[in-house]
Formats: structure tokens, C-alpha cells, sequence
């Protein structure tokens, strides 16, 4: 929750954040984004059969009627392409199909507020008929009746079980990848869906590859890289030789990524962020937020922030092993962030330079 994190422009008002990024329980992004981008899927053969029930609505005439009917069958207008709009961008993002113009991020929340806003205004229109009917109990005929139907093809019972039936077999096609062991294997629709990349310490699920991403040998090299800490007015330059020598610590985390995707704890190793922040003269309980920056070229998080209890927290580090080898190229060689429940693209690979500060 950072200005250099956010990528909507603009926002104003509708921006507010109520609460700190947390690091307890540190699979806490596991399971809220687990269950977002899962949930999402699974509920689509129910948005889809919901649009299909009220469709008759949709067509009444005359368009409008009053002045509140107006309004009531603008804000369905919005909460119909709201709901459409967030799904599909919702799903294209989960399967890495960047097909809509322009960057997901403001997009997607753009899309949020005008379906919050539509919901609202919408239940606003129709509570007087909804306290109406609940007074009356009217036997009247539904809105959503055709006046002329056909013959109808499938019982009631029938259209939930299709409609159930699609969204647990959505789910079952989804849900593997925020678990650990086979059902990892059944999320076919699930990005990076299949076995695990590999074997050994370094095989686990990675977004982006060293090579697509620019690295390359010659500069993550012991002889060229080095790490450049700074923050009040000082700056350390440190290569991993001698990252190595400073005090090292361990942690087990998962990885989480915004895509619904994420790994069981992986055991890192590496220098905690707050011990870095000491180089620079910050008590360790003192120690501010962070602008970590990577040594990837280009990407929408090559330049990530951490707030100061994220950089506080004595699991956080800047990690130089994984699994009790060094980090693999794809991993983030020479070394990677590391954080108790931040999203994936916070864990910022290839890190080339730490400025310690408020943000």
C-alpha cells in the first residue's frame, strides 16, 4: 500500500486504504487471493445463468416509464456490464491473456467501483417494491415471466444442477493450484496449470523467467554485481560475498501471486531486512519503509515498496538461498526479496538497489 505500488492513476477519493499491509498470518495472501481468483471462476456459470433469468427484463417496452425507472434501468445497465466487465478481465488476467487496452490495474478497479456503485443504486430503486411485496404478500405474476412461453425444456431442478454442476467443475479445475501434493495437478484452468516446473530446491512455480525478463549471466556475476543500500544520506555497496558474511537468517514462507497461483513455504535464507536497514544507521526498530528496485529492464513492478512493518518483521528478507541451495536464475540470483504474505510481484527478484526512507 505505496504510491510507487499503486498502479492507478488519479483516483482521488476512491483510493482510501483502512489498514496496513499485513505479514500475520504470513499465508494470509495465500488463502484471500486463493479464494478470490478461484471464487471468481467458479461463480461464472451463476453470473451467467443469472443474466439469463432476468433477460426478459432486460427487453420490457416501453424502455422507461418514470423518472426512477430511468434510473433504475441505467444503474441495471452498469450492474450488468459491471459484472460482465470485471469477470472477463478478471479471467484474462488469471490466464496471462492481456487482450483489454490498457494496464489491468486501473482497469480492473475502475470496473469495481462503477459495479459498487450500480449494486447500490440499484437495491436503493428497488427496496420500496421489495417492502411493498414482503407487506402484501402478493401472488402476482413475475416480471420475469414471458407472456407467451414456450415450452419449457428444463425443470427448475434441472437448471440449478447445470448450473451447480458448472461451477464445481470449474472449481475442481481451479482450486488445485492454491494447494499443495496431486490437486495441484487438476488445476487445469488454473495458470502454470500441470506438474511442477523441474525438480530439486528450485522447482517451484515462477511467473517470470530470468531471459524474459533481460538477466543476464554477465551481470548477476560475482565479480559484477553488487547490491547499493542507501538511506540517509549514506550508501553501501555490498557483493554477495559479503551478504554472506553478515548474519544470516531462515524462513518458511509460501509465494502468492496475484493470478490466484501460489506454493507451498519454501526455507529461505538470507539477511533480514531490517539488518540492511541497519547498515545505513536505522535501529533495528526503527527501521522505514523501503524502495526495492530490480535489475529487470522493464515490467510493471520493477520497482516495488515495502512499508516499514513489512521491512520490521524478522522473517522478511533479502534472500540468497532457497530450500538450502543458492537462487536459481529464475528464482532471482544473485538475491530476491522475500515477505510474510505480500503478494508475489512485491517478492521483487534480481534486486539491484534498496533505498530506505518514508514513502
Amino acid at each position: 500500500l505505496s504510491p510507487v505500488n499503486d498502479k492507478t492513476p488519479d483516483k482521488g477519493l476512491l483510493g482510501f486504504y483502512l489498514f496496513a499491509w499485513p505479514t500475520d498470518p504470513p499465508w494470509l495472501y495465500r488463502l484471500t487471493q486463493g479464494v478470490h481468483v478461484t471464487l471468481g471462476i467458479a461463480l461464472i456459470p451463476v453470473l451467467l445463468a443469472k443474466l439469463w433469468s432476468v433477460l426478459p427484463r432486460l427487453f420490457t417496452l416501453p424502455p422507461v416509464r418514470s423518472l426512477a425507472h430511468a434510473l433504475e434501468r441505467i444503474s441495471l445497465l452498469l450492474l450488468v456490464g459491471g459484472a460482465l466487465f470485471e469477470f472477463t478481465t478478471g479471467v484474462l488476467n488469471v490466464q496471462l491473456d492481456y487482450l483489454f487496452p490498457g494496464s489491468f490495474y486501473p482497469l480492473h478497479f475502475y470496473g469495481a467501483w462503477v459495479f459498487f456503485a450500480a449494486f447500490v443504486t440499484h437495491a436503493v430503486l428497488r427496496v420500496p417494491a421489495a417492502i411493498r411485496n414482503l407487506r402484501h404478500l402478493r401472488d402476482e405474476e413475475s416480471e420475469l415471466v414471458s407472456p407467451n412461453p414456450a415450452p419449457s425444456t428444463v425443470s427448475r431442478r434441472g437448471a440449478l444442477a447445470f448450473v451447480g454442476g458448472g461451477s464445481l467443475l470449474l472449481l475442481a479445475t481451479t482450486a488445485g493450484r492454491s494447494f499443495d501434493g496431486p490437486l495441484r495437478a487438476t488445476a487445469l484452468l488454473a495458470p502454470h496449470g500441470g506438474p511442477e516446473p523441474g525438480s530439486g530446491p528450485g522447482g517451484f512455480q515462477i511467473n517470470k523467467t530470468a531471459a524474459s525478463r533481460g538477466i543476464s549471466m554477465t551481470e548477476t556475476s560475482d565479480e559484477t554485481w553488487r547490491l547499493v543500500i542507501e538511506g540517509q544520506g549514506r550508501t553501501v555497496l555490498l557483493s554477495r560475498t559479503e551478504l554472506l558474511q553478515l548474519p544470516l537468517h531462515s524462513a518458511a514462507l509460501p509465494i502468492a501471486c496475484v493470478e490466484g497461483w501460489s506454493t507451498s513455504d519454501q526455507w529461505w535464507r538470507g539477511v533480514r531486512l531490517r539488518d540492511l536497514a541497519a547498515l545505513v544507521g536505522y535501529e533495528t526498530g526503527a527501521a522505514p519503509d523501503v524502495l526495492v528496485e530490480s535489475l529487470q529492464r522493464h515490467g510493471a513492478f520493477r520497482r516495488a515498496a515495502l512499508r516499514d512493518n513489512q521491512v520490521r518483521d524478522p522473517r522478511s528478507l533479502l534472500a540468497l538461498f532457497v530450500n538450502g541451495e543458492p537462487l536459481t536464475p529464475d528464482h532471482g540470483y544473485p538475491a530476491r526479496i522475500i515477505v510474510p504474505a505480500a503478494p508475489g510481484v512485491l517478492n521483487t527478484k534480481w534486486v539491484a538497489r534498496m533505498t530506505f526512507g518514508e514513502l
